[in-house]
């Protein structure tokens, strides 16, 4: 088998039988295709990878497989947009390959693209460099990681990997997902990736991008149910002050324990070196819902704003959902926030702003058919629900009681896929108010759920059957406004 894939991989190398682009035909209107998530047109994807905005373009990288539906060969797929929702498929960016004179196969994980606008790597003033984990099968050791490094001088078109790779390799199995960016008070661009069996982040800095030191190292605390992947670093201001304060978010747990991943954070203090968290202050979950994870943010935002995207989609079913020809998507992009909620720091967040030049036929009542893909505000008392349905046995159940708003997905029909997607995820809401209210963003698929300005916030997949939707409400649920959305393909 080994011998199968290698020589399969050389021959895809020297005929050039790797995609050079999504060119394939698709109306994006299959059965379960978001019409305003990013999806690739075939194939699957898993990770957001390097986002990073550049000379009026948003990039958007993320794993891709060239070859099929499930996880595997593990390359860059890349897409561009002028709005953060439109998105132009390009050419995969940074391919799989293989080394025939050691019988080595490389696949290309996560990481980072950073502009480097002083040029300190010497490939050129605004070179887009992007640093990666390798994840290498060398032939009779098996796998080890270590971190890589590409450029492109074109704005991303074409890629070039590093000649003297790798540039960080402490011989490690798992060692991996590179978050990059630059450190203005420290002059230097700093390095937060994982070494995920020890529940640890290792925190490097350069003055080149080229050669790394370590600087420090986060670990003994958080939820440790499952290994930490994707680390991500950001400052941002709290709300209503002139407070800044650092975030660290990390993939791995999420709050139902460890059949399922999830994206935790803390909250604390970065001095260029190391992160450390705020005394008494315990690690808090960015969604409750079971389909968002990997979230990093963008570099080099043209605004103060920070965004983050996620992956859509669980790595317990993320192999079996029933979409074709495609398996996979992204989250909306979504703003983050911090605020003081009951005197705890915590994230916030929300959709973009942009979203709002989707919005098409404006939706009065609830009880309208919708289009599968729309937003909805509303607000619910204690003890409501909102349905949504394609008949009285293919139904998702919002709910809003003692204080937990909670969403069942367990009364859909098409979940037999595999026996731990039928779920309710739920998410206590502080104080326990009468009422909520909440923002639903719903694409035939996808629901993305913000209660509160985004304080909480749940995202989960479902598969009805095809059809009209329908809202129902039971008891004191009323719309504050509503929308259809357009697809932005």
């Amino acid at each position: 088998m080994r011998n199968y894939f290698l020589a399969f991989l050389f021959f895809s190398l020297l005929v050039g039988c790797f995609p050079s682009k999504q060119n394939e035909l698709t109306a994006y209107n299959e059965l379960y295709r978001p019409r305003y998530h990013f999806s690739p047109t075939k194939n699957w994807i898993n990770d957001p990878n390097g986002l990073v905005y550049l000379q009026g373009e948003y990039h958007l990288f993320y794993q891709y497989n060239p070859f099929g539906t499930t996880w595997g060969h593990m390359s860059w797929g890349h897409a561009v947009s002028t709005d953060l929702l439109h998105w132009k498929h390009l050419p995969v960016a940074i391919e799989e390959y293989a080394n025939p004179a050691t019988q080595d196969s490389t696949m290309i994980f996560s990481g980072t693209v950073v502009v480097d606008h002083a040029n300190s790597a010497g490939f050129g003033v605004d070179a887009m460099i992007a640093i990666y984990t390798s994840n290498v099968h060398k032939s009779g050791q098996g796998i080890a990681q270590h971190q890589s490094l590409a450029y492109s001088t074109d704005k991303g078109r074409t890629w070039k990997r590093y000649a003297n790779n790798p540039i960080l390799d402490i011989q490690r199995k798992d060692f991996r997902d590179p978050k990059v960016f630059w450190h203005g008070p420290a002059k230097k661009w700093v390095m937060a990736l994982v070494v995920p069996d020890l529940f640890k982040v290792q925190f490097y800095e350069s003055s080149n991008l080229l050669q790394w030191k370590l600087s420090g190292e986060f670990t003994g605390a958080g939820d440790t149910t499952r290994v930490w992947e994707c680390p991500d670093l950001y400052q941002l201001k709290l709300d209503g002050t002139n407070e800044m304060k650092w975030v660290l978010s990390l993939s791995g747990a999420h709050p139902q324990g460890s059949k399922f991943v999830g994206m935790q954070y803390f909250v604390g203090e970065f001095d260029g070196n190391t992160f450390r968290k705020d005394a008494n202050s315990e690690h808090q979950f960015l969604d409750y819902g079971k389909d968002f994870y990997a979230g990093i943010t963008f570099n080099d935002m043209p605004d103060q704003r920070t965004i983050m995207i996620g992956w859509l989609n669980n790595w317990t079913y993320a192999n079996q959902v029933p979409t074709h020809p495609w398996r996979g998507a992204m989250s909306l992009p979504r703003e983050l926030r911090l605020v003081k909620v009951e005197d705890k720091i915590q994230l916030a967040s929300k959709p973009i702003f942009e979203v709002k030049s989707l919005r098409q036929k404006e939706r009065a009542v609830l009880s309208q058919p919708t289009s599968g893909s729309f937003e909805m505000e509303i607000y619910m008392a204690d003890s409501s629900q909102l349905i949504l349905s394609q008949g009285a046995d293919d139904k998702v159940v919002l709910g809003y009681a003692n204080g937990q708003f909670t969403c069942d997905r367990t009364k859909t029909k098409n979940h037999s896929f595999q026996k731990d997607f039928s779920s309710v995820e739920s998410v206590l809401v502080p104080s326990k108010p009468s009422s909520i209210e909440v923002s639903i963003f719903v694409d035939q698929s996808v629901i993305e759920i913000f209660i509160n300005d985004g304080a909480q916030v749940l995202t989960d997949q479902f598969f009805m059957n095809p059809g009209e939707m329908r809202l129902q409400p039971v008891g004191n649920v009323k719309i504050k406004s509503g929308w259809d959305l357009s697809s932005i393909w």
